[in-house]
């Protein structure tokens, strides 16, 4: 079988072997090199084509026998073809795959400013593509730049803002190179090439605000589709990128219960992450686990606070992960933080058990303030934050239920 792959430094938590098992009948490993190990890799590793990734985009173009007009522009290579000869021939995929994304956003870069936070490789395939699509102004924001974080309050008037940093990307989750985007009041979208998480804090942000914002699966998609034309020497037509982008957040996504204590989630839950064939986590069994006690007895001893705080590290622990059922505490909305820490890798239900079926044994807050009381203070909140509700009739039936909305 012919041989592909993705050549980088550390490729633990890619996903471009699920990506491109949807498109073709070939072999893609994962090929992770030091930099002393990347001549002899390149100059004598058995593959047909190669992925590259972070840190040697640049560090590959010495090895290339031959550029393609955009990667000499570029000085960037995020694909190499072996030629007949057993040449390397290299191009950057990732131009079509930006390409892609801004066309996914609507917005005409001739009407106004657009910010690109950061200046390195994928900072200047971004600006390649704008300058092509006749940008009105092009402003990059780095560090140390004459444009930095500093002052990027003078560009308020940007239509939108590009990151190509890796603040914000997994394990990292949770931090934004722009902690307020309530100066951008001309801003129509937002793009982040990162994709894992597939919200980051930065999307998560325009999202609260109404803004467009597109994350970096599609591009993902999108080059994997144009270097997979070039391995195969064949067309894939375009189509494939979406459905590729759907069938990915599917499988990574976290799908995480909410609702009251005592409505079924860690029951649910488990029942559901077995007919999926996915993992299970609860919030309260990592609570346990790193309290060294029980619930009762970190209310108790502790206060609410304590255990809140430890509710929120459970959250930013459990949810940076991707595929898992997760059954968070019912008490998570208490805290506006943990809404982005769940939405940011998964689809939130909320699971919908009449109140007066809900049981109050060991459950302090149900026990100290009652069941009717918690409801009325929790209820819109979990409406608010979830993606769907699923009425709770029995363990089984309830799990389907979700499968299905799911699945629909």
């Amino acid at each position: 079988m012919r041989c592909f792959g993705l050549l980088g430094e550390r490729l633990s938590h890619s996903y471009s072997p699920l990506i491109h098992a949807e498109l073709g009948d070939y072999e893609y490993k994962l090929y992770e090199k030091k930099p002393e190990e990347l001549e002899k890799f390149l100059m004598h590793g058995d593959f047909e084509g190669l992925n590259i990734t972070i840190p040697y985009k640049t560090a590959v173009i010495p090895f290339c026998a031959g550029l393609s007009e955009t990667a000499k522009a570029i000085c960037s290579v995020n694909t190499i073809t072996r030629l007949a000869d057993g040449s390397l021939y290299g191009d950057t995929t990732d131009y079509f795959g930006f390409s892609y994304l801004l066309k996914k956003t609507g917005v005409d870069p001739a009407a106004g400013k657009i910010i690109i936070l950061g200046s390195g490789g994928s900072s200047c395939t971004v600006q390649a593509v704008l300058r092509n699509a006749k940008a009105g102004e092009i402003v990059v924001v780095s560090r140390s730049g004459a444009s930095n974080y500093e002052n990027i309050e003078k560009h308020k008037d940007a239509i939108m803002i590009v990151n190509t940093t890796p603040l914000g990307m997994y394990p990292n989750n949770g931090v934004s190179p722009v902690p307020n985007l309530d100066i951008f009041q001309n801003c129509r979208a937002v793009i982040d090439l990162i994709y894992n998480p597939l919200r980051t804090e930065l999307l998560l942000q325009a999202e609260e605000r109404g803004i467009l914002c597109i994350g970096g699966l599609a591009m993902l998609a999108a080059q994997a589709k144009k270097s997979a034309e070039q391995f195969l020497h064949t067309s894939i037509p375009d189509e494939k990128i979406e459905e590729i982008t759907a069938k990915i957040a599917r499988l990574t996504r976290n799908i995480i219960l909410i609702g009251m204590p005592g409505c079924g989630k860690s029951s649910i839950g488990a029942a559901l992450a077995k007919s999926m064939g996915r993992e299970f986590a609860d919030t309260d069994d990592w609570i346990v686990k790193t309290a060294g006690k029980s619930i009762p007895a970190i209310f108790a001893e502790d206060g609410e606070e304590a255990f809140r705080k430890l509710e929120t590290d459970a959250l930013k622990t459990l949810c940076k992960q991707s595929g898992l059922v997760i059954a968070a505490g019912g008490g998570i909305v208490t805290r506006h933080e943990n809404r982005n820490t769940i939405r940011q890798n998964g689809i939130v239900v909320f699971l919908d058990r009449a109140i007066n079926e809900l049981p109050t044994a060991g459950r302090p807050l149900s026990e100290s303030e009652g069941v009717g009381v918690l409801a009325k203070a929790r209820l819109p909140l979990y409406t608010q934050w979830s993606d769907y509700t699923v009425p709770v009739h029995g363990v089984e039936q309830t799990a389907a239920g979700i499968f299905e909305q799911l699945s629909g």
